[in-house]
């Protein structure tokens, strides 16, 4: 694939997340956020609450905040996500004055719970969508991607950071418990589903194998699974004899066919087996190249 099409494809992946994840905010925000008054945090939440004193309508708070934030975005994260931010704070506004619009679509439930436990779910893999482009929906998001520059804390872990805040803001004011308890229910589920859709795809499964027939498990490895391999020197603890160990990454598809292929080798192998939640490099995120096995 050439490097133009390699190009054009990301953009058009990034416009469609992008696009995708702030309409299903918008439409989660409103089909079960507003209509049974969860605390929330964000922008959306500080709207929320400014339209309970003001009567104020929250796409038109919403917008205006994001513009404030957007500033300061523009100034600490740089040009490439300011791009990409300016799209999402006009969106997401946008998509949330049409979704007020939606017949029926602030009475898909009239269960409070439930409510809320649908919009942690789909705000989380809204924001992980946009935000795994290296976008953001504007607004705290924009706070959270600057406290996660500033002190490299994870991302979601920065959002979770903001929320409480947030929330935590308008818990004070609350006259009942309740929309708090839903709240906290929202901001949890948001933040793992967040951390889920960010590596969503991108996990992968890392052997380690110790065993005397390393050599004929390395050669199945490349020729069988098709997956690389690397051979590590080592010294056993008991007996301080030299030993080789294999090391290597696979998909969690392969890894039925990984350890049927080494117990058929060594029965007594030694396999350690880890979730790696990344990995970069020839043959994951670069094109592997076909290099002939070694005899």
């Amino acid at each position: 694939m050439t490097a133009s099409k390699k190009s054009l494809r990301g953009l058009l992946w990034t416009c469609a997340c992008i696009l995708f994840g702030n309409a299903l905010l918008a439409l989660t925000v409103e089909a079960f956020i507003i209509p049974h008054d969860v605390i929330m945090g964000g922008t959306t939440g500080l709207a929320i609450v400014l339209h309970d004193m003001t009567g104020a309508d929250t796409a038109v708070s919403v917008l205006v905040m994001n513009a404030a934030l957007l500033v300061l975005g523009g100034v600490v994260l740089g040009r490439r996500l300011l791009t990409t931010t300016v799209a999402s704070s006009l969106l997401y506004p946008a998509f949330l004055g049409l979704a007020q619009r939606v017949p029926g679509l602030g009475t898909v439930t009239d269960n409070s719970l439930l409510a809320a436990l649908f919009a942690g779910v789909l705000m989380g893999v809204s924001l992980g969508m946009v935000m795994r482009v290296g976008s953001s929906t504007g607004g705290m998001d924009i706070a959270s991607l600057v406290l996660h520059k500033w002190t490299h804390i994870p991302v979601s872990v920065c959002v979770y950071i903001m929320d409480i805040l947030v929330i935590g803001g308008q818990a004070l004011g609350a006259h009942a418990a309740e929309p708090v308890l839903f709240g906290l229910v929202v901001l949890v589920l948001e933040s793992v589903m967040l951390d889920k859709v960010m590596v969503l795809g991108q996990a992968q499964i890392q052997l380690f194998i110790i065993s005397q027939h390393y050599d004929e498990i390395r050669r199945r490895i490349l020729a069988e699974l098709q997956a690389g391999a690397t051979m590590l020197r080592m010294e056993t603890g008991l007996t301080q004899r030299e030993q080789q160990g294999v090391l290597c990454v696979i998909p969690p598809r392969k890894l039925y066919a990984a350890k049927q292929l080494i117990q058929s080798v060594d029965p007594l192998a030694f396999i350690t087996i880890t979730q790696i939640r990344e990995v970069r490099g020839r043959g994951f995120t670069l094109e592997r190249t076909a290099q002939p096995l070694d005899k």
